[in-house]
């Protein structure tokens, strides 16, 4: 397969996450916005990875993964995960803290190493963040993407993942105590903002609409 450098693998992962699964064409200003770099700079990457044949590219319209474009991006989310993974359950660091190292970590060539890590972790579906983890064909392992704001009044629910993975969210979740696997229960919904009152650990609190709404759960 086609060797990459660091940025080109950059550029692959961010058309993968704005373009989701959909086969439509990804605006260049929104690959700008999501690498903090100028368009231009965007146009030229994407002729360069057109060339490779990883990518379609229409000029002011847009562009998509090839084949072998997207089995690199799944590839590269694949070792960040991993490596989120081993580093909260191994090395003891918060979930608010990884992203950046794995960002660093997921550029690891060998693919010898991302199995063994792989098979280390015991074939993990999920991050710490609760986002899934392909296997090593590709596939995604399934799950209802049910978020807090859609508990009802007296019901308990498990925390599966965080839909807003940004540091700012992390860390507001971390100053809740809020973990992975967490049972919460759920007390009432205020009706006038759908801010949520629950109980948690012992204590009651109040979470705001906005943040139940980046909590993926389970209702048990």
């Amino acid at each position: 397969m086609t060797k990459l450098s660091l940025t080109e693998e950059n550029y692959l992962k961010a058309i993968y996450f704005i373009g989701g699964t959909s086969n439509q064409l990804v605006n260049t200003n929104a690959i700008a916005e999501r690498l903090n770099t100028k368009a231009a700079t965007v146009t030229d990457m994407l002729r360069k990875l057109k060339q490779k044949d990883l990518i379609e590219y229409q000029p002011y319209k847009g562009t998509r993964l090839k084949l072998e474009g997207k089995v690199k991006a799944i590839g590269i989310l694949r070792k960040h995960r991993l490596w989120e993974t081993f580093l909260v359950e191994k090395l003891a660091f918060g979930w608010e803290e990884v992203h950046e190292m794995a960002e660093q970590l997921e550029h690891i060539q060998s693919t010898e190493l991302t199995e063994r890590l792989s098979a280390f972790l015991g074939f993990p579906e999920f991050d710490p963040h609760g986002d899934p983890i392909p296997n090593k064909e590709g596939v995604f392992p399934r799950r209802d993407n049910v978020t807090l704001d859609r508990a009802k009044p007296d019901t308990a629910v498990m925390v599966q993942g965080v839909k807003d993975s940004s540091t700012e969210f992390l860390n507001y979740i971390a100053k809740l105590g809020i973990q992975l696997g967490d049972h919460i229960a759920v007390k009432s919904v205020e009706e006038f903002d759908r801010s949520l009152v629950v109980e948690h650990k012992n204590q009651q609190y109040r979470i705001s609409a906005l943040a139940a709404a980046n909590l993926y759960i389970k209702e048990l």
